[in-house]
């Protein structure tokens, strides 16, 4: 089993920056995929961004040049790096992770309010 731990959401205003961190436990040795998912009230989980256990990066439209996830293989943490926030960023942001046996998981989740 994996676990994911997120931290460092919060409330930010308007062209702010916020950097979340989320760290996996377990059974990490088979993560290959990493990332962040967001979901707003009212609308359904959507991706901001994944990397792979060989750096390769997938952003959503909506963040990409604003947004810069980065991660340790060996340690299986991912850091969302959130710049240039707007309110239309607020959500729960959560962490994801899945395996090479096509296991996925989620972290509990972590609220970023963007006020403007």
């Amino acid at each position: 089993q994996v676990q994911l731990v997120e931290s460092g959401g919060g409330l930010v205003q308007a062209g702010g920056s916020l950097r979340l961190s989320c760290a996996a436990s377990g059974s990490i040795f088979s993560i290959n995929i990493m990332g962040w998912y967001r979901q707003a009230p009212g609308k359904q989980r959507e991706l901001v961004a994944t990397i792979t256990s060989g750096g390769s990066t997938i952003y959503a439209g909506s963040v990409k040049g604003r947004f810069t996830i980065s991660g340790d293989n060996a340690k299986k943490t991912v850091d969302l790096q959130m710049n240039s926030l707007k309110p239309e960023d607020t959500a729960v942001y959560y962490c994801y992770s899945r395996t090479t046996t096509l296991r996925s998981n989620w972290g509990q989740g972590t609220q970023v309010t963007v006020s403007s």
